[in-house]
């Protein structure tokens, strides 16, 4: 009976010990406190989209300040291009950018922005944008059909947030 109680207390000892240990390498142990958001350079993926797509790309000639790109992906499939760039915003919500002359256009649109049916429209500039909501994820989205490409502004940011990165964007000379 006695070295049972001598093995057990001996392992709740060894237990304490490895918890101390933790504890003081938790409290040397240096943090950031700083927020890091990594970021990218989309002007390879935004100059090989204008190189490779029949279509005009757009892309924001200034993003909202405290906005930071943190993701770029173009992607040429079977006669399509596809370019998606992705924003952390000041608010930090997520907003995307995606653009295809996927066909049909409209199911690209669908897809990207999670839903098929429309709340209206919007103004932005001279160009009429569709509005989208879905909500179970949250997500907005502005989505206008050219005649030759699909452009969606997407993401769980709020509408003013929306509109300030369609506002921005400018059609890019092809390269």
């Amino acid at each position: 009976m006695q070295r049972f109680a001598q093995g057990f207390y001996g392992y709740v000892f060894a237990v304490v010990v490895c918890l101390g240990m933790v504890g003081i390498f938790l409290l040397i142990t240096p943090t950031g406190r700083s927020e890091h958001i990594p970021q990218v350079d989309y002007t390879i993926d935004l100059s090989n989209a204008r190189r490779t797509a029949s279509y005009q790309v757009w892309a924001p000639a200034a993003t909202p300040k405290g906005w930071i790109p943190t993701s770029s992906r173009m992607v040429p499939s079977k006669g399509t291009v596809t370019w998606r760039l992705g924003f952390a915003t000041a608010s930090r919500a997520h907003v995307m950018l995606a653009q295809s002359d996927e066909k049909p256009l409209a199911e690209f649109a669908d897809r990207m922005a999670g839903i098929a049916r429309s709340e209206g429209t919007q103004q932005i500039g001279e160009a009429t944008w569709e509005r989208r909501f879905r909500p179970d994820k949250k997500q907005r989205s502005l989505v206008r059909v050219l005649p030759e490409a699909t452009i969606v502004v997407t993401g769980t940011a709020d509408w003013p947030e929306l509109t300030a990165l369609a506002a921005s964007l400018k059609p890019q000379p092809a390269a």
